[in-house]
């Protein structure tokens, strides 16, 4: 039995190789994206396979006949990415707002690097479902041989209740290259409501520098909130405190999906607090170009 099943699995793996050699297959009742060179992509389940047609029954517009080797990639979909005909694309971020993290993780193996205003740089991929690592640089060095910041950040992650609340930590290690005695970071543990299209995340962090730990915690309050297939609503704010002063960062913007699965966000950042004289806005643009094993 355990053949047979084994054997099956991969018999259904065939069907969707826009190159199969197989002569005829029967209805796969998966749900799929097909996108043929032209551009153009059709959602709905492959009827039947044939040694050069692959018969498709869309949502849209019924059945078609499309020519092998006009098959530019077959994506299998989840169910819950279609709602009322329409495709929602999966969130390449999904398990950080702006900046902050929330207490979801990666599946193994899967990543993404992020960039903002061209300088800050970042690579996480995870390890495990539940641990990931990520590593990142601002290259100042690359002006007149500035010194620059690099850091790395590990993550762990726990469902407690799927796609009702999780929990996670971590910490971001850092050091000034090109100064000695430069350490600085923070180590963190967050609290998710939600699943990951709409959440709202509670976090707390210690922050560290010169060897000494901050004597107040870094408050977070963020959300995500999904507006349609292909953007969402973010929020991330921080309360930073001395003893004597503090700092409120607001921030306020949006994630929106390109059809090749790129995260563009958007947003402004509000600094506010007892040191903050004239009323600043920073804008913030960043990408995200995920990454995924080969299946």
């Amino acid at each position: 039995m355990r053949n047979l099943a084994l054997l099956s699995a991969v018999f259904g793996i065939l069907l969707l190789l826009p190159n199969s050699t197989l002569g005829q297959s029967e209805n796969d009742s998966t749900l799929c994206e097909i996108e043929i060179k032209d551009g153009n992509r059709f959602i709905g389940t492959i009827v039947l396979t044939e040694s050069d047609t692959i018969h498709f029954k869309t949502i849209t517009i019924g059945t078609i006949h499309i020519p092998k080797n006009l098959v530019k990639k077959i994506t299998p979909l989840a169910p819950n990415q279609l709602k009322e005909g329409e495709f929602w694309a999966d969130n390449p971020q999904s398990t950080r707002y702006f900046f902050s993290p929330n207490g979801f993780g990666m599946k193994k193996g899967e990543g993404y690097y992020q960039n903002v205003w061209v300088l800050f740089n970042q690579v996480s991929f995870s390890i495990t479902d539940n641990t990931s690592l990520g590593a990142g640089i601002v290259p100042l060095f690359l002006f007149a041989g500035t010194s620059s910041p690099a850091w790395i950040a590990p993550k762990f992650s726990l469902p407690v209740v799927k796609d009702k609340f999780n929990v996670g930590g971590g910490a971001l290690i850092g050091t000034i290259l090109g100064e000695e005695e430069a350490g600085f970071g923070i180590l963190y543990g967050v609290s998710t409501f939600g699943d990951r299209n709409n959440n709202l995340n509670i976090g707390l962090g210690y922050g560290y520098a010169g060897g000494g730990l901050a004597k107040t915690p870094t408050i977070t309050v963020s959300t995500m909130l999904r507006t349609g297939p292909r953007g969402y609503f973010i929020s991330e704010n921080y309360y930073i405190s001395t003893a004597d002063d503090y700092m409120i960062l607001l921030s306020l913007g949006g994630r929106g999906i390109t059809r090749g699965g790129v995260g563009i966000d958007w947003g402004v950042v509000l600094p506010l607090g007892s040191g903050i004289g004239e009323f600043v806005a920073i804008p913030w643009l960043g990408i995200t170009l995920p990454f995924k094993p080969k299946n």
